[in-house]
């Protein structure tokens, strides 16, 4: 039994090169992201090597603070472990605590139980609100930082009026010391405290032991040291004792097995607020894109298409992708559903030869279309090019036409 011919098909999905094409645009984008993305974190990485530690000349080490100190007659020791940290602890020494957010809450409580009543000076860099509350008691630190980085002292604290303004902007405090000298204010919040003790051994006369809060690193750096009174300050506040002990804390020593820290402890200060203000952009933006911009206007549905519209539409998409064997199956596949009721055959069998054929054969005289038989025609080979299929599709109407002709 014959079946209707199998016709070859043309894949309608895209060519690798046509994907390249369409994507080329973006994904030149994206590695130029990503080189820009490594080139950035390299340059940031190198410049922020050996941040705040003494032995390092890079713009953000504090080597310069070092050999000033030293010449001085300030011996300046590093020590990266609690254990050390707390060992030095004395009458005669300074201890700076350059991170103090990298303790754990157990580490910062051991640090405070040893400084207090020592004698000494405990300086805090940039202390975030959980630490500083644990490591000075009777601080607290505002959510909001400074605007500004150079600020003017405002204080009667003589290290800090002979150095005039400096750059402390940064984490802002409140104490509830009535003994606590508040300087470099902004918005009527301290950047310095200093907060003395009020009980324990002396260093020597006149210099009683105390802690000071210090809200940024910045009078520290290398680079930053030459700008404003950062040196003086810097100097004043590491210099009071003969010895000054500069604890770096280490990772490692942060993420020991039995100090353990909850989520929130690893998040840097003021994340609450940074929080706060991305939902209420959040909650702007969802309000600016959901207003109506003007009454709502009906249409009705569904919209009808004109049928040669849908012919133009589906003829593009078949000349895009060269599929000339789909085009002339539905031509011929049309024009044997039209002329099946013109010859008396059901349409359930317009698509079957041996149904069709005969029955056209004695509406029609001889070859039609060219000298092709009714047989090329309606179940031959596709076109081989776009003026072949064009020749079919006229050949096909001429034929529909003679067999309509009474």
């Amino acid at each position: 039994m014959t079946t209707e011919a199998t016709l070859p098909t043309t894949s309608a999905s895209p060519t690798a090169r046509q994907v390249w094409t369409r994507a080329r645009g973006i994904t030149l984008a994206l590695v130029a992201l990503l080189v820009a993305a490594v080139a950035i974190a390299a340059i940031r990485s190198d410049a922020r090597h050996g941040e705040l530690d003494p032995r390092s000349a890079d713009p953000y080490g504090s080597r310069a603070v070092a050999e000033l100190l030293a010449d001085r007659g300030v011996s300046t020791r590093v020590v990266d472990t609690l254990d050390d940290a707390r060992a030095a602890a004395g009458p005669d020494t300074t201890l700076l605590v350059a991170v103090p957010d990298l303790l754990t809450e157990r580490q910062q409580t051991q640090l405070r139980s040893v400084t207090e009543g020592a004698g000494g000076r405990t300086v805090l860099v940039a202390p975030g609100g959980p630490a500083v509350e644990r490591l000075a008691p009777g601080v607290t630190a505002d959510p909001a930082l400074s605007v500004d980085s150079t600020l003017a002292p405002d204080c009667d604290l003589p290290a800090a009026r002979r150095a005039g303004s400096a750059d402390t902007g940064g984490i802002r405090y409140s104490s509830a010391h009535l003994e606590a000298e508040a300087c470099y204010p902004s918005r009527r919040l301290a950047t310095l405290l200093r907060i003395p003790e009020t009980s324990g051994e002396t260093a020597q006369e006149g210099a009683p032991g105390d802690t000071v809060v210090l809200g940024a690193p910045d009078i520290f750096y290398n680079d930053h040291l030459d700008e404003h009174g950062n040196a003086s300050l810097a100097l004043q506040l590491l210099g009071s004792r003969d010895h000054l002990v500069w604890y770096l804390p280490s990772l490692t020593e942060a993420t020991a097995p039995d100090d353990e820290r909850s989520f929130f402890d690893l998040l840097p200060s003021g994340w609450l607020w940074a929080t706060l203000q991305l939902f209420v952009a959040a909650a702007l933006a969802a309000l600016w894109r959901a207003r109506r911009l003007g009454p709502l206007v009906s249409e009705k549905l569904p919209v009808a298409i004109r049928a040669s519209e849908t012919a133009e539409g589906r003829a593009r998409l078949y000349r895009k992708v060269n599929a000339r064997d789909r085009a002339a199956a539905a031509l011929r596949s049309a024009t044997r559903t039209r002329l099946a009721p013109l010859v008396g055959v059901p349409v359930s069998q317009a698509h079957t030869p041996e149904a069709l054929l005969p029955a056209l054969s004695a509406h029609l005289h001889g070859e039609h279309g060219d000298g092709q038989s009714p047989h090329a025609l309606l179940f031959g080979p596709p076109p081989g090019d776009d003026a072949a299929l064009i020749a079919l599709a006229d050949q096909l109407d001429a034929l529909e036409r003679e067999v309509r002709r009474p």
